[in-house]
C-alpha cells in the first residue's frame, strides 16, 4: 500500500495526502552487478521493509530548470517532513528520502538489520555494522565517503568540469547554503567505509558468505548524512518495471509462494496478551494485524469467512515476547466480512474485518 504502520504527518506546507498505491514490484533474489551503474531516478528507487517507497536525495527541481544543479530534498523539502522524516508526493506516495527513523530503533552496539531493498536487489542496512568486511571487528557506524566541497561559487561540478557562465549555480549564501544542491557534495575514495554507491561487500548475520550491501548513513549526532541510503547510481542491475512512469504494477507470471510478513514492533515485554483491530479497515487488498505477546510460546492466528470456514493460517509458530505486526493480503478473495482469531496459551480472541473491492 505504501502506507506505514507508524503514525505519520503532519506535513507542513505539503498539500498531498498518502493513499494506497496498490504496488507490486519484483526484487531480484540473486542480484547482479551492473557495469553501467544506472543513475537512480526520481520516484521510488527501492522499498523499505514495510512497503514504503525509498527515494534518492533529489527533489524534482533544479536551478533555472537546467538539470545541472539539483536540489537536495533533505534541505529544501525538510520543513515538510513529519517526525518520521517522510512525506507524501503528488499522487499520494508516502516516502522517505533518508533514514526512516520510525521504522526501527538503531542500536550502536549491534549489527543493524535490513531496512529495505534497492530495486537492483541489494539490501539496504541500518547505519551500524562490523568494522571489517570479513565480519570481524567492533560494531561501528558506516560512514559516507562523500563530503561537502569547499566552495563559495558554483562554477564547477564535483568531477572538476568547469561550467560556462550560463550554467553557473547561485553563489553559496544564506538563501542557498552549502548542501542545498546535490552537486555541492564530492566523493573522496576511502574517506569513509563506503563506496560511491554508498555500500560495500561484507559478511554479516544475514549473509554469512558475504554480499554487497547499501547502508543508511548518519553523522555522529544521528543526523542523516549524504547520500542517505543509496548513492547517485545503483550498484546492480535493475529489474524492469520497478521504476519510471506507471511503475510498481508488475504482473507476476511466474509460479510464486506466498509468505506472511511478521514485523517486530517492539521487543519490550507487554503486560498482557492482546489482539488489536486490523487497519486499515475496511481494506483492499491488504491489512495489518497487531498482536502483543507477554510470554514465549506457540501463537496461532487464523482467518475465517462468515460461515466459519477456515480460509488461511497466518501464523502458527513459537515466538518471543513482544509486539508484532502481521500483514495479510486478501487479493484473491471476494469482498466480505472476515474473522481473525488468535490463540496463544489460554488466550483466545476474535475480531471482524471488512474487505471491500
Amino acid at each position: 500500500t505504501g502506507i506505514p504502520a507508524y503514525t505519520i504527518g503532519p506535513w507542513n506546507g505539503n498539500p498531498n495526502t498518502p493513499t494506497n498505491q496498490n504496488w507490486q514490484f519484483k526484487i531480484a533474489r540473486f542480484p547482479q552487478v551492473d557495469p553501467n551503474h544506472t543513475v537512480t531516478p526520481l520516484g521510488q528507487i527501492g522499498l523499505w521493509i514495510n512497503g514504503v517507497g525509498m527515494y534518492n536525495a533529489k527533489d524534482a527541481m533544479s536551478y533555472n530548470n537546467q538539470n545541472i544543479w539539483h536540489q537536495n530534498a533533505i534541505v529544501v523539502e525538510g520543513p515538510s517532513f513529519d517526525n518520521c522524516k517522510g512525506h507524501p508526493a503528488p499522487g499520494g506516495a508516502y516516502h522517505h528520502h533518508q533514514n526512516p527513523v520510525c521504522l526501527y530503533t538503531a542500536n550502536p552496539n549491534q549489527h543493524s538489520g535490513i531496512l529495505g531493498y534497492a530495486f537492483d536487489g541489494y539490501p539496504v542496512y541500518g547505519p551500524y555494522a562490523y568494522a571489517n568486511t570479513n565480519g570481524t571487528g567492533n560494531i561501528t557506524r558506516m560512514k559516507s565517503s562523500y563530503r561537502l566541497r569547499v566552495i563559495t561559487l558554483r562554477h564547477s561540478l564535483p568531477d572538476g568540469t568547469i561550467l560556462p557562465t550560463n550554467q553557473w549555480g547561485p553563489d553559496v549564501s544564506t538563501q542557498y547554503p552549502l548542501g542545498y544542491y546535490i552537486e555541492d557534495f564530492e566523493y573522496i575514495n576511502g574517506l569513509g567505509n563506503l563506496d560511491q554507491y554508498n555500500g560495500r561487500f561484507s559478511i554479516n548475520p544475514q549473509y554469512p558468505s558475504g554480499q554487497y550491501c547499501y547502508f543508511v548513513t548518519i553523522d555522529s549526532l544521528g543526523n542523516s548524512a549524504y547520500p542517505y541510503a543509496i548513492g547517485p547510481n545503483y550498484y546492480g542491475q535493475l529489474v524492469a518495471g520497478n521504476t519510471g512512469p506507471g511503475s510498481g504494477h508488475i504482473i507476476i507470471t511466474e509460479p510464486v509462494t506466498n509468505y506472511v510478513g511478521i514485523n517486530v514492533i517492539s521487543s519490550e515485554v507487554p503486560a498482557k496478551y492482546s489482539l488489536d483491530q486490523n487497519y486499515p479497515n475496511p481494506f483492499n487488498p491488504s491489512t495489518n494485524i497487531k498482536i502483543s505477546i507477554p510470554e514465549y510460546g506457540n501463537v496461532t492466528i487464523k482467518i475465517f469467512d462468515q460461515s466459519g470456514k477456515e480460509i488461511e493460517v497466518l501464523l502458527n509458530d513459537n515466538i518471543l515476547p513482544g509486539s508484532y505486526l502481521i500483514n495479510w493480503n486478501a487479493s484473491e478473495l471476494p469482498s466480505g466480512v472476515y474473522l481473525y482469531r488468535i490463540t496463544a496459551g489460554n488466550f483466545t480472541e476474535s475480531r471482524k474485518m471488512v474487505l471491500i473491492k
